[in-house]
């Protein structure tokens, strides 16, 4: 393919991303979004400050932050903008895995690269990242052009991919230091040098970061919750059994593995070189994030996700013609309905378009609030979401209060300094209640601090408030206390 080509294939790509998505940019920011990269990208844009101000640092290299401030700068600020911006990056991503299955499909029959790339378009966790400004559709786009570069025996240029990846997010890290061990375990010395190269651009990133903080990770806390926290024995273990149902049995991918682990044997395609590469950066970028990350977050998976899609794609190829087409009709189908109905567990509302709804009723319940003096008390993130009128939800910035939780302990510190209002509310989809189970309460409680939050009615009796309001949207609810 001619260089022409590909800058069709995008032109198409981001064609249908930003269409696909149109309704949907004007979402005001989301969680993590309010929370860490667009006030630390705003500092960027507003004052060239490369170490954020407006928002705790962290260890998070700041590319992705560069990123949308020389886009912003460019088009100006808005949230559309900003969508816009992480879409035509996610189309990046989507060029390089089209271009990716080729490549380890070089000695599959048909073409699998087409089922591959749907599937990914198709995922509710691409398809919901790939619009949010967060470091993990952007890390997947150089984690698989690294991986691209490397099948194709360019070392150097994987090695400068790497580059651009750690500058994205530092966990790229391991995907440079395998590289570079496979090239040693394959005595080219001269090559697996190259791969020294990220490790030195995140080290200086680690400097400046230390000399401006005091502290190589930006603050005790983020290294204490991401670097130590997870490597309790159990959590680390639960983490890696969730990464593995959600990468080869949740949203329909249960239908793949199924029919991979049935082709195994019967192509000898994923027994190639390219396929050891590949299945070892699959296996040690889920052993890294895991490991790393005290939030147990599925976007962590995107780097893997398209490979995970190409070895469906391949397997799939190896059925005959009528049940082929039956296995990627289903998959299709599941990977598209889960992006409107919910898992019956737990689950981050960012792994589908659950998080519009989210910040739908965070812009009712704001909308209620403009219309209301007096202080505010609550948790993030509607907390920042008052606070500032550019996520998207207020006018005008109000006066907030921002608790911990809504347990009694934390509540009880607002007993002699009562807010004007409260709005309680929780994050936690349990449609079947297993968090009112024996066995799991145990689980929660012993190895992630879990205490249950207090109920609207029991935060009102707990501060001499009243239930004046409330709001529910599938299955979210939000409740406004005043006094």
């Amino acid at each position: 393919m001619r260089w022409q080509t590909y800058a069709l294939v995008y032109l198409l790509l981001a064609m249908f991303m930003v269409l696909s998505h149109g309704p949907l940019l004007q979402v005001p920011f989301y969680w993590d979004e309010t929370g860490q990269f667009i006030p630390a990208a705003l500092d960027l844009y507003h004052s060239g400050a490369v170490i954020p101000h407006s928002t705790l640092p962290n260890v998070h290299p700041p590319g992705v932050m560069a990123y949308l401030a020389a886009f912003w700068h460019l088009v100006g600020f808005s949230i559309s903008h900003t969508r816009i911006a992480m879409l035509l990056l996610a189309s990046f991503g989507a060029l390089v895995t089209f271009l990716l299955a080729i490549e380890l499909g070089r000695e599959a029959t048909g073409t699998p690269a087409f089922s591959a790339l749907a599937m990914l378009c198709l995922s509710p966790l691409f398809f919901a990242q790939s619009m949010l400004a967060q470091l993990d559709m952007p890390a997947m786009c150089f984690s698989l052009l690294a991986l691209l570069l490397f099948l194709q025996d360019r070392y150097r240029d994987s090695a400068l991919a790497c580059v651009a990846l750690v500058l994205m997010k530092e966990t790229g890290l391991a995907t440079a230091g395998l590289f570079g061990a496979w090239l040693l375990f394959e005595r080219k010395f001269r090559d697996a040098a190259w791969f020294l190269l990220p490790a030195s651009v995140l080290g200086v990133w680690l400097l400046v970061l230390r000399s401006a903080t005091g502290h190589w990770f930006g603050n005790a806390e983020f290294t204490q919750y991401n670097l130590f926290y997870p490597l309790n024995p159990v959590r680390f273990t639960l983490a890696l059994l969730r990464r593995v149902y959600y990468l080869f049995a949740g949203t329909g991918h249960f239908i793949g593995t199924a029919i991979l682990l049935w082709a195994f044997r019967r192509t000898p395609i994923f027994r190639s070189r390219p396929w050891q590469i590949a299945a070892a950066f699959v296996g040690l970028n889920v052993l890294a994030v895991s490991a790393l990350g005290g939030a147990v977050l599925e976007r962590y998976l995107l780097p893997v996700l398209p490979v995970v899609y190409i070895a469906f794609a391949i397997a799939i190829r190896a059925l005959v013609p009528v049940p082929r087409k039956w296995a990627v009709a289903a998959l299709i189908v599941c990977l598209a309905a889960a992006n409107l109905i919910n898992p019956v567990y737990s689950f981050p509302f960012e792994n589908n378009l659950q998080f519009v709804s989210f910040t739908e009723l965070e812009q009712d319940v704001a909308a209620d609030i403009d219309l209301r003096p007096g202080t505010i008390a609550t948790t993030f993130p509607l907390s920042d979401a008052l606070r500032h009128p550019e996520y998207g939800y207020v006018n005008l910035p109000r006066q907030v209060i921002e608790l911990k939780d809504f347990r009694a302990s934390d509540l009880a510190r607002l007993q002699d300094h009562r807010p004007d209002m409260m709005v309680v509310y929780s994050t936690a989809w349990d449609p079947l209640r297993l968090l009112e189970r024996r066995p799991v309460r145990w689980l929660m409680r012993n190895f992630y601090n879990f205490e249950p939050a207090l109920s609207p009615e029991g935060a009102a009796r707990l501060l001499s408030m009243r239930v004046v309001r409330r709001w529910e949207y599938r299955g979210v609810r939000m409740a406004l206390l005043t006094r």
